[in-house]
């Protein structure tokens, strides 16, 4: 039979046109018998290396190639047939990309007149045939030019081929076979449909114009082809192919290059800098174990040449200190001493143990991974200094590939099974992540739904098929790639949604696959409140700090700490910290590394958790197979918590040399997609078993590795966080007002509320001031008491008011700087304030030093007219003397406007009527015996169902003395699901449980009470 080569086939990176992945598309290609396959998505390099993995799988060559239409129609193919013309398509489709708005393209034919050098190009005419077309890319190209031919046993076929040779003999083209493949097989085709219809924005049943005729658009057979095309059709396809000789692996990536001044090369500029580093790290000079890491690692940087990585994440963070932007490397990078000397990371090597090749090693030929967190206010000043710095040409950011996830899907097949959109809400309401574990059939009858129906069955079935499927490029966080040479001549780059961003269209799996050097330029709005805090105390307190300079090991910040007082501070804020941290009551800096580090899916799934708090406690005997295994474990009681200990078992029980164990560490990271121990699996047992290991403790590691894979933490991480976690910590102990002004002036940010942040204040016995367009400023401030030794007070700012604009806000304090405001009028005229500003200042109570309160302020702005020159002087109106409102009407216009109260808490006010019905308060179910049933009512201020948790939800009920933490079993979050999500005031019957400081409420019912709450606007955090 003859051979055959699909040339023009669409992966799913051709988003809503193509059905199948890469995998899948080889996978049937290779069944098939093909030759190869080449894919070409849409003005579209995104899942080429999906596709090159794919090919390497499945060991079916794979050809590189894109499908472009032009501005006038003409539609063609583009084949790479060697390195020039896989550089010519990134080329293309970068000009392209950049020339439109994201998402889309434009290309002309002015843009093909260069003769796209390296390529081969498939003529796909339309349905009327023009010679004109084929012409003029003949012209352009000469003899790498073919007329597709392209039958799906249409009606038509016959007379379609016939066209398609008269032309082919008129311009002179040769013809070969195609298949404008969208899908893997044929099973693939509703999906396709649904695909189509939701990229032309209608239902299925409108988009006939729009959807293919049949499903003959997948892989087909060899003896389909045959009977379609014939074998001189075919013949020519595996002649194209043979001529496609470029592969990924052709690729050379180099390093940027001017960060190196003239007269050095990159390793004795490197060096310098490192001394330099040396001598401003260590005054007083290094230790021998030090300077032997040091020289370590540059030998090792030298080998490997990246000497122009650690320079260009130097030179970037060398930018950020210049603008007093703070900063801190982590990652890998927080395990080199080369880094810490170049202020890199703030972790010092001399704390932590070293481990080089956790960072870069011989064994694999790919840059190592540097992520630097900034102040996420101040990150875009970094952003674009990359792009100033390298040019656009030569920087752009890692691509992010959004996938379906089941509620996407869901709405996405609901709407194309024509649905209405209240039915669409209810359905992807019921895959949400709040729906709960019960089976899909019950949920959809819970909702109104019969799950046998045809249709329901059907949009079920799509859904699946859908989960997962590439959806569009995002940009990433801040993953940026530099490179010496324009970064089209690798991959193409477009226009990301937000302006002056671009990125490339490989994220940074496809970016590790292929070597690329990636540096993350993250954004951390704990380094945002630090920075804001210590500014306030420059001002206002006369401490001139640095992170480097709050003093460390401060016994008050542990006591805190262990108290679990840790609401807004870095890390240690959740739930899950706060009831480890009576427990573990971390006494010195590694405490807070291991505390970061343990509350994580890696160690809780790998049942490390319960074992290491025994053995904290003294209540389980630590005990270790031999002295090096000792040299490992010691820091951590004997139980695996970090990607180093790991690696370094490896190598030390397993006998694994640097490289082997940092493959280890990747296949770890790599198990969740790719779920692939097994090799591992039988080298480490090996391993142990010869070193003298017995079999169970072979195991039994091996288990706590596969349990750690996906999640495995590193210890360099963990030291670069609780560095922040301390800093943090210190302000909220001893500048308690500083932090929490500074935390709500970096908003949003971590698990807590503005009105939370408050409370946990006043508290504390620091005073809170309400907003006053007489004092207030945009951003909260510090106000001295009368007391100097007191803490200050905070006034609250104007952007604590909901939908109240900085500019506003901004005209306003210039204005009162100017001349303060003598009544509400002058303030609105002067202000230059809208009627919706006006109202707002009026709602929010701001006015009360200019009206009184809330209803003279109401009244005053509804009196406030234009001013005219005429009567810029007319006298004012008469004072209205207007009854102040009721308390329950000023807190529901706190929380309608500021989302908190200076005020009595809610439930101060509801407290008799919930006392009516038996609930106690937060701060007698403190009091109350371990085992104890209470009912408790709280406003529900927090849900999170960890992934981790099997089911469980846990909430936070907050009320007028505190909060009180809820356990929800999952059978009972699957019985009362209604009351669980849609509660906003809950009562709640349980059991209290008391243990090592710790106390929750394991619910056995729950009962919605937010009715009572009227119209107060009260909101919950919900995380999973």
């Amino acid at each position: 039979m003859t051979a055959y080569a699909e040339l023009h086939c669409l992966s799913d990176f051709s988003f809503q046109r193509g059905a199948s992945s890469a995998l899948e598309l080889f996978e049937r290609a290779k069944a098939c018998g093909y030759a190869a396959l080449a894919i070409t998505d849409e003005c579209s390099l995104a899942g080429i290396v999906r596709a090159w993995e794919a090919a390497k799988r499945t060991g079916l060559r794979l050809i590189v190639g894109t499908e472009i239409t032009l501005a006038d129609g003409l539609k063609l193919v583009l084949l790479a047939q060697d390195r020039d013309g896989y550089e010519t398509i990134c080329r293309l489709i970068t000009t392209g990309r950049r020339a439109a708005a994201k998402g889309d393209y434009h290309l002309c034919r002015a843009d093909l007149s260069d003769g796209l050098r390296g390529t081969l190009a498939l003529w796909i005419p339309g349905s009327q045939i023009d010679p004109g077309q084929g012409a003029w890319l003949k012209s352009v190209m000469g003899d790498r030019v073919w007329l597709a031919v392209e039958l799906h046993r249409d009606r038509n076929d016959a007379r379609r081929l016939s066209a398609l040779e008269a032309t082919a003999a008129e311009v002179g083209l040769r013809m070969v076979a195609a298949g404008d493949v969208h899908m893997a097989t044929r099973g693939r085709r509703a999906l396709q449909d649904v695909l189509t219809a939701t990229r032309h924005n209608v239902p299925v049943a409108r988009a006939g114009a729009f959807l293919f005729r049949n499903g003959e658009r997948h892989l087909r057979t060899m003896a389909a082809l045959s009977a379609t095309y014939g074998a001189a059709l075919m013949e020519e396809t595996i002649a194209i192919a043979e001529r496609c000789t470029f592969t990924l692996d052709q690729l050379q990536y180099r390093y940027p290059a001017e960060i190196v001044p003239e007269g050095h090369t990159p390793a004795s500029w490197l060096r310098q800098l490192t001394e330099e580093g040396i001598r401003w790290r260590w005054p007083g000079g290094t230790t021998a174990k030090v300077r032997a890491q040091i020289e370590h690692e540059l030998a090792l940087i030298r080998e490997l040449d990246y000497e122009a990585y650690f320079l260009t994440v130097h030179d970037i963070v060398r930018f950020a200190r210049s603008r007093n932007i703070l900063c801190q490397g982590r990652g890998s990078a927080a395990n080199s001493a080369v880094c810490f000397a170049l202020g890199v990371t703030e972790v010092d090597p001399t704390r932590m143990e070293m481990l080089m090749e956790r960072f870069i090693s011989k064994e694999r030929n790919e840059p190592p991974d540097i992520d630097i967190d900034f102040e996420h206010e101040r990150r875009e000043e970094v952003i674009q200094y990359v792009y100033r710095r390298y040019g656009r040409e030569r920087a752009a950011l890692a691509a992010t590939v959004i996938c379906y996830r089941a509620k996407s899907a869901m709405r996405d097949v609901a709407r194309a099974m024509g649905l209405p959109g209240d039915q669409v809400d209810a359905l992807s309401a019921c895959v949400g992540w709040w729906s709960g574990n019960s089976p899909l059939d019950e949920k959809l009858s819970e909702a109104g739904f019969d799950p046998s129906s045809p249709v329901m069955r059907r949009v079920v079935a799509l859904t699946g098929q859908l989960l997962d499927h590439p959806r569009h490029l995002s940009q990433h966080v801040g993953g940026f790639v530099i490179s010496d040479a324009p970064l089209w001549s690798l991959v193409p780059v477009e226009n990301a949604a937000m302006p002056d961003r671009t990125i490339i269209q490989w994220d940074k799996d496809d970016l590790d696959s292929l070597g690329l050097l990636k540096v993350d330029c993250l954004a951390l709005g704990m380094l945002t409140c630090i920075r804001k805090a210590l500014d306030l105390l420059r001002r206002h307190r006369g401490r001139d700090l640095t992170p480097a300079s709050i003093p460390a090991e401060d016994r008050a910040t542990y006591e805190m700490i262990g108290k679990a007082d840790t609401i807004g501070v870095f890390q240690i804020e959740s739930r899950a910290q706060m009831s480890f941290l009576p427990r573990m009551k971390p006494k010195c800096f590694y405490d807070l590394v291991i505390e970061v580090a343990i509350i994580r899916p890696g160690p809780i799934q790998g049942n490390m958790v319960h074992p290491f708090l025994m053995r904290r406690q003294g209540k389980e005997e630590v005990t270790y197979p031999n002295d090096a295994i000792r040299e490992i474990y010691e820091r951590t009681l004997g139980v695996p918590l970090f990607q180093e200990q790991v690696m370094r078992m490896a190598m030390v029980a397993a006998g694994y040399n640097a490289g082997e164990a940092d493959q280890l560490r990747r296949s770890m990271a790599a198990w969740k997609r790719h779920g692939n121990m097994d090799h591992h699996r039988e080298k480490i047992i090996s391993g142990m078993l010869a070193n003298g290991h017995p079999l169970s403790y072979a195991e039994e590691v091996f288990q706590q590795i596969v349990g750690f894979s996906g999640y495995g933490f590193p210890e360099s991480h963990a030291a670069s966080f609780a560095l922040l976690t301390y800093a943090s910590c210190w302000l909220k102990c001893h500048e308690h007002a500083a932090f929490t002004c500074a935390l709500l002036n970096s908003q949003p940010m971590g698990f807590y509320s503005t009105s939370q942040l408050t409370q946990d204040a006043r508290r504390k016995g620091i005073e809170i001031r309400p907003v006053d367009v007489t004092v207030s400023h945009w951003d909260n401030t510090l106000e001295d008491r009368e007391d100097p030794r007191e803490q200050p007070a905070i006034r609250l700012g104007l952007r604590e008011i909901r939908g109240f604009s900085e500019a506003a806000a901004l005209r306003l304090v210039a204005a009162r700087e100017r001349q303060p405001f003598r009544h509400v009028q002058d303030m609105c005229h002067r202000g230059q304030l809208d009627r919706r500003d006006q109202t707002l200042l009026a709602e929010a109570g701001a006015l009360a030093r200019l009206s009184g309160h809330r209803n003279g302020a109401r009244w005053e702005i509804a009196g406030v007219e234009q001013q005219r020159p005429l009567f810029s002087d007319s006298p004012d109106e008469d004072a209205v003397d207007l009854p102040s409102p009721q308390e329950g009407e000023d807190l529901t216009a706190d929380y309608a406007t500021l989302g908190l109260t200076l005020g009595r808490h809610p439930l101060a006010l509801l407290r008799d009527q919930l006392k009516r019905k038996r609930c106690v308060d937060s701060r007698e179910v403190m009091a109350r015996r371990s085992g104890s049933r209470v009912r408790v009512a709280g406003l529900v201020t927090l849900r999170q169902r960890p992934a981790t948790a099997s089911g469980t939800t846990f909430l936070t009920l907050e009320d007028e003395h505190g909060n009180v933490q809820v356990i929800v079993w999952p059978d009972l979050g699957e019985r009362q699901r209604k009351e669980l999500i849609g509660s906003r005031l809950m009562v709640v019957d349980g059991k209290w449980e008391w243990s090592d400081g710790v106390g929750n409420l394991v619910a056995n019912r729950l009962h919605d009470f937010s009715e009572i709450l009227g119209g107060l606007d009260t909101r919950s955090r919900d995380f999973h």
